[in-house]
């Protein structure tokens, strides 16, 4: 007997799922339940493509609700098989009806979607293959885990024979035993338990990609952090493409291939986390990516890629020039609290700046020093742990030094933004 799978792929002999059974059995880790499942259900790929195929595509796509405002706005977005892509942005900015749009559950005003070169925009949710974890889980309260699993294999019409076997696999795969966890129902698990049950029912049929709306915010933070490596790894392991909705900067950086910030309804920037921290393309993803410090000036003038800048106390910052083109523009200058050494006595540094000290935390790790730096009280200097450092007492005046590499001119935001 043959089943098809979800998404119309080739498909798949039991007899193939039933030679994968015992090794996922004697596994003692997700891994091998993992290359047992990718193997009976022959789903994605274990890497991304070489050749960077586009897995999904949003092409021009627009939505309004009343015809006038539009929340998404001419997007255009390549996700690359296999990618592991976050969509992150305040609330309202469209990250999560970009995410609603292309499981189906949202129509598109305008412009096309794409998902594996199928246009989707009129394929109802429960045809278009695609596995969703949502923030409340959405687990029926009424069945068993393994019920839960076993639904949507049943929808899809999967052979009764092998539903029992996709259930264990997927089980496995999210660290949960299928014989102490299969027969309890939702409301007798943990929160974690739970996100897992959810993600496990998000993988069972095998989908080549999932999408994922803010998973673990009803977590605490060790919890939270814990399944945050548990679903990259299994992200690495399955090969699935993932696009995942979050509000949380520090999950998106530690999870995702790339990020796409969203505000007001369009891709602020795309890029991996590294440089999307490092390299901020304008103001806004200068404020919401990780601590920023902003110094606002005027440019004085543009040289090689680099900008001075006369802050409004008169002194002067010398800055890459990020995007800023003509003299007598407004700036604001962008730099990280961690790149800023500061010091009683005088530093080497090829911006040094006069401060007063205005309060110093000690957080285990490091020192948090807020500072008076060219009208700005909220000036915020990191510094490591070290007990040999010199405490710096409030009203001390201090010198600040960083480097021009680590300083970005950017366009200054509008007001009211």
């Amino acid at each position: 007997m043959r089943s098809e799978t979800p998404n119309g792929a080739e498909p798949t002999d039991t007899e193939q799922q039933k030679a994968a059974r015992p090794a996922a059995r004697e596994a003692t880790g997700p891994s091998a339940a993992a290359a047992a499942a990718r193997e009976a259900g022959g789903g994605a790929s274990a890497a991304p493509h070489a050749d960077g195929e586009d897995h999904v595509v949003f092409e021009a796509v627009e939505k309004s609700y009343d015809g006038e405002t539009l929340v998404v706005n001419d997007l255009h977005l390549r996700i690359a098989r296999g990618e592991f892509l976050t969509l992150l942005g305040p609330s309202g900015s469209g990250k999560t009806t970009c995410l609603m749009m292309l499981a189906g559950f949202e129509t598109a005003t305008g412009g096309e979607i794409r998902v594996g070169g199928e246009r989707v925009n009129d394929i109802p949710p429960h045809k278009r293959g695609i596995g969703m974890v949502f923030q409340n889980y959405a687990l029926f309260p009424h069945m068993t885990v393994a019920e839960n699993l076993a639904f949507p294999l049943q929808v899809r019409k999967t052979p009764k024979e092998e539903v029992q076997d996709r259930v264990r696999l997927a089980l496995e795969m999210t660290r949960l035993d299928p014989d102490m966890f299969g027969s309890r129902r939702p409301a007798q698990l943990s929160g974690g338990q739970q996100q897992r049950v959810a993600l496990a029912r998000a993988l069972v049929f095998n989908p080549e990609l999932v999408l994922m709306d803010e998973p673990l915010g009803a977590l605490d933070k060790q919890l939270r952090e814990h399944m945050q490596y548990e679903i990259k790894t299994l992200h690495a392991e399955l090969g699935v493409t993932v696009v995942y909705v979050t509000h949380d900067q520090n999950e998106a950086m530690a999870m995702s291939d790339r990020v796409a910030v969203f505000n007001e309804g369009k891709i602020q920037q795309i890029a991996p986390p590294q440089e999307l921290y490092e390299r901020p393309a304008n103001s806004f993803v200068a404020q919401f990516v990780g601590e920023n410090n902003r110094m606002f000036g005027v440019v004085e003038a543009i040289k090689e890629g680099r900008a001075r800048v006369r802050l409004r106390d008169g002194a002067m910052v010398s800055a890459l020039a990020a995007n800023v083109s003509a003299s007598d523009q407004p700036a604001m200058l962008s730099i990280r609290p961690e790149r800023v050494i500061c010091a009683p006595e005088d530093v080497r540094a090829e911006n040094v700046l006069n401060a007063v000290v205005r309060e110093e935390v000690f957080l285990g790790d490091h020192i948090r020093t807020r500072l008076s730096v060219a009208g700005d009280d909220d000036f915020i200097v990191k510094t490591p742990n070290d007990q040999a450092a010199e405490r710096l007492t409030p009203g001390l005046p201090v010198k600040i030094g960083f480097s021009i590499e680590d300083c970005r001119a950017l366009e200054a935001p509008r007001a009211g933004r």
